[in-house]
């Protein structure tokens, strides 16, 4: 019995130790539990933070509003613009996490000698962090196909010189091959599609082949194609008669480029607002990974938004349909023609002189100015000959064998000459000698510098009474007429 007892007494102190023992284990394999889920959730957290170093390179004509886009982006209303290269940047959020970043942005000035700065924006090493955005000013529609291709070329001749690794460059034209090909309407299958999708822990995947033309450019960097001040479409309906033919020739072919490149088009406003919010999000979808849930927008024309991935040769066609006047291969520097330019023709501006100054330039030439002028001397005599002449009519008759005209011209012809030519002594002076030699009208005896009117009478006497010689010579002097009775 005490044997007995014993170890049923040692039995039950080894089943309290067991239990003990276990418990203690329970609560240590608990402990680690939970050390371990906030390790978990704390790496978690860790990996999904906002990344940093993200570029966008913005590129465009002078005037394209590129600081202008990018200052709206970033929310702010005064800016200023510089050369050469700009830094911007706009800043991100994910509520998800409560974590902010910003996101860098460079603009490039449309001038290519700038060109060479690329350098401090694109390096090997943020390649594939950067996404360039091509801007096109839609005022001047004329210069967008050539503006797209001059910049996308600057794009490729820098990759070109920045010696990429091959399997790098690779690696990069994959993934954007992949992304064009994985696109998805956003509408139908919205559950099914993951919230998050970080582009660098993507699995490999099939990538199917690629539609016609569609991105046989590929530049490794996603490229954004922003057609702004969209709101310049109705001015260019009103003044330089641009149809829907006109917008749609227009869209038609910047679709092409942006196929060819795997580029997202977007048309913006700055002045209205019109879609800017809508780029914000789809930057920093491609950058980031964020969702977006907007659907393509090919309806209204001054409000466009294609994503990459959706556009195709046959959607492009659809814009052909409503084509009149012109055709889908057409030259586009034939159809959308820069208008002339109207040239003012711009007198040239004459600077007047100081008040001061040109009257002392009056006054000295008032004072070498001479007291008379025989001119006007001249003037006067003959104005008062004829003044006085019409008295003398109906005293006596000249001579009735000319007609009227004749004697009228004659008896003035010789008056004149008489004048001319007339001695001392002689009638019409009054008797007093003028010193000898001839007289010029300047010189005939003056009352008020006025000729008498017995002088003038005297003068017509003489006349009537010259001789044949003198009616014979003054014949002589005028063409033959029939004479009219009278």
């Amino acid at each position: 019995m005490a044997t007995a007892g014993r170890t049923t007494l040692l039995s039950a102190i080894l089943n309290v130790n067991n239990t003990t023992t276990e418990s203690q284990n329970t609560e240590e394999d608990d402990g680690q539990n939970l050390w371990s889920s906030i390790l978990s959730e704390v790496s978690t957290r860790s990996r999904s933070k906002l990344p940093t170093g993200k570029n966008v390179v913005v590129m465009g004509e002078v005037g394209c509003g590129k600081t202008t886009l990018v200052a709206k982006l970033q929310g702010v209303e005064e800016y200023m613009k510089g050369r050469g290269l700009e830094y911007l940047y706009f800043s991100v959020h994910d509520e998800d996490v409560d974590d902010h970043t910003r996101c860098n942005a460079w603009v490039l000035d449309g001038d290519l000698y700038h060109k060479g700065l690329q350098k401090f924006a694109l390096s090997v090493e943020n390649l594939a962090d950067s996404l360039a955005l091509f801007v096109v000013d839609l005022s001047r529609p004329w210069l967008a196909l050539e503006s797209l291709q001059k910049w996308a070329s600057v794009v490729r001749d820098y990759l070109d010189k920045l010696r990429v690794p091959p399997e790098t460059m690779r690696e990069m034209e994959h993934r954007l091959v992949k992304q064009f090909q994985e696109y998805m309407e956003p509408g139908s299958d919205l559950e099914a599609m993951p919230q998050r999708r970080n582009p660098e822990s993507e699995e490999e995947s099939v990538v199917l082949p690629l539609g016609e033309n569609a991105l046989t450019h590929n530049l490794g960097i996603p490229l954004v194609v922003v057609c702004t001040k969209c709101d310049a479409i109705s001015a260019l309906e009103k003044e330089h008669d641009y149809r829907d033919e006109h917008l749609d020739f227009i869209q038609s072919h910047v679709r092409r480029f942006c196929l060819q490149y795997g580029a997202t088009l977007l048309y913006t406003s700055m002045k209205e607002n019109k879609n800017l919010d809508l780029l914000y999000k789809y930057l920093i979808h491609r950058l980031y990974g964020f969702p977006f849930n907007f659907p393509a927008q090919v309806v209204e024309k001054d409000s466009v938004f294609i994503p990459s991935g959706w556009d195709n040769e046959k959607k492009i066609a659809i814009l052909h349909e409503n084509f009149q006047t012109v055709k889908a291969d057409d030259n586009f520097e034939d159809v959308i023609v820069k208008p002339a330019v109207r040239k003012f023709v711009h007198e040239k501006e004459i600077q007047a002189e100081d008040d001061q100054v040109f009257l002392v330039k009056l006054q000295d030439a008032s004072n070498r100015a001479p007291t008379g002028s025989p001119r006007t001397t001249n003037r006067s005599a003959a104005a008062n000959v004829a003044n006085v002449m019409p008295m003398q009519s109906g005293t006596k008759k000249i001579d009735p064998n000319m007609k009227g005209g004749q004697t009228s011209e004659g008896v003035l012809a010789n008056f004149f000459n008489s004048l001319l030519t007339k001695k001392a002594g002689s009638p019409g002076t009054g008797g007093q000698p003028t010193g000898g030699g001839s007289t010029t009208p300047g010189t005939v005896r003056k009352s008020g510098s006025k000729l008498g009117l017995t002088d003038v009478q005297a003068e017509l006497d003489r006349i009537s009474s010259k001789s044949d010689l003198d009616s014979s010579a003054l014949n002589a002097s005028t063409p033959p007429a029939e004479n009219d009775e009278s």
